[in-house]
């Protein structure tokens, strides 16, 4: 059965008229769009306890505490405003009065585009709710790009969206898809990324956050998701400024494990020729949900993401970075890691990769186009390829960047950057890493 979609008024005005929801606004950065809604919506006084804004930073300060990383648009201080917001509502609004009220706190903390246009506009947005009266704080939070190039837009979306945030948090906790879907009502397409998502607390007890976040990617939220050594959802930006990154790209229905003898030689490589600093090298394994060798693209419905979110919980468990993404080409993974702005990136990928992209038997027309395309991408954003050889059984010989196949009409490119260093072969290997790569 098709989910009714309710517009914003009165999503507003279904949660105001509900006798037991009640709680409050902080919202920082673009107004006060959400509480806004509820107020325009009508029957405010039973839901709003109290709405603030705390712009400046001596008061937010005082309110919050000061934040030591300088970042005020982060995911620690929208947790602390949720943490203050929350314990005063159980702290200050006590007796009979509000014995059958399930308590929320709404916060959001968010840049839009700044009168130079010179910013990213991004933000934090959550709330800690009962889901029933007197129960456990239950959680959900999550990062937010804003994509079109008006304030006013922006500041329009945002509203939305923590509209639809509070009225999942009641309506659909209990259906984890559904409420990822339902953050997106009312909303055009392109104008809002949701990159991250997580959940805790008893009406989540069998929600996996891992598969939340591969959910965000099939319903086209984010093009990635990306996770700590822990498993926990993390933001891209957080982890990767102005770090050296060192990739390893697999299938998520690879059945073996990666060759890391072959991955360790590349990072090692990488971090020689890069001269990386110590303590500055993030290393990442990258779960693909495509096949990265064929034009095929695989349907959602194609995907076990159950089977995706075990392989990256794996891959987590080596101690590593994981990033899940539906990145085919190397050139749109270099172009997303190019936002998070590293100081230098170095991506192992196996030969045959390489082999397809540099033969324009496998394009149509406009192979030119396609492959200049490809190259800039890639490479404006200091990335460097490191070739996993690969054992030809047939021929019984080992196929390198000196002795890949390579069409007329992209050897001239592919030679230019060898020369200059973009791809080069992973050395020092042995036979046996060759013969299972």
């Amino acid at each position: 059965m098709e989910r009714e979609i309710l517009d914003t008024k009165r999503k507003a005005l279904k949660i105001n008229l509900n006798e037991q929801i009640y709680g409050t606004f902080a919202e920082i950065g673009a107004g006060q769009e959400v509480a806004r809604n509820f107020f325009t919506a009508g029957a405010a006084s039973g839901t709003v306890a109290k709405t603030m804004s705390a712009y400046d930073m001596t008061f937010s300060d005082a309110i919050y505490g000061a934040e030591a990383s300088g970042r005020y648009v982060s995911q620690n201080r929208l947790l602390r405003m949720l943490d203050h917001e929350f314990g005063l509502l159980n702290e200050r609004l006590l007796g009979e009065k509000y014995d059958n009220r399930t308590f929320f706190a709404f916060a959001d903390t968010v840049t839009t585009l700044n009168f130079k246009r010179t910013n990213e506009p991004h933000g934090w947005v959550g709330i800690r709710f009962q889901n029933e009266p007197g129960g456990l704080a239950n959680e959900i939070f999550f990062h937010v790009r804003l994509l079109d190039t008006d304030v006013n837009m922006q500041q329009r979306v945002l509203g939305i969206i923590g509209v639809n945030l509070v009225y999942a948090a009641f309506y659909h906790h209990d259906e984890p898809k559904v409420m990822i879907e339902s953050l997106a009502d009312n909303l055009t397409v392109g104008s809002v990324e949701i990159d991250l998502i997580s959940v805790k607390g008893p009406a989540f007890g069998e929600v996996n956050n891992t598969l939340l976040n591969l959910y965000l990617i099939m319903k086209d939220f984010s093009a990635a998701a990306i996770f700590d050594a822990d498993g926990h959802p993390r933001q891209a930006k957080d982890l990767l400024y102005k770090k050296d990154i060192m990739i390893l790209r697999t299938k998520y229905g690879q059945k073996s494990n990666p060759n890391f003898n072959l991955f360790n030689k590349a990072t090692e490589q990488f971090t020689r020729t890069n001269n990386v600093e110590s303590g500055n090298l993030s290393v990442m394994i990258e779960v693909l949900l495509t096949n990265v060798l064929t034009n095929e693209q695989e349907t959602p419905d194609d995907i076990d993401l159950e089977t995706v979110a075990k392989r990256a919980e794996a891959m987590c468990k080596t101690g590593n970075l994981v990033i899940v993404s539906n990145f085919t080409r190397h050139n749109r993974l270099a172009k997303y890691l190019g936002r998070c702005k590293p100081k230098s990136v170095g991506i192992s990928t196996n030969i045959n990769n390489l082999k397809f992209v540099f033969n324009s038997k496998n394009f149509g027309e406009n192979y030119s186009s396609q492959l200049l395309s490809y190259v800039s991408d890639m490479f404006t954003q200091n990335v460097k390829l490191f070739a996993y050889p690969f054992m030809d059984k047939k021929t019984n010989t080992v196929i390198s960047t000196e002795n890949m196949p390579v069409t007329d009409d992209a050897k001239p490119l592919f030679e230019f950057l060898l020369i200059n260093g973009y791809i080069t072969d992973i050395k020092d290997y042995s036979e046996e890493d060759v013969k299972t790569a």
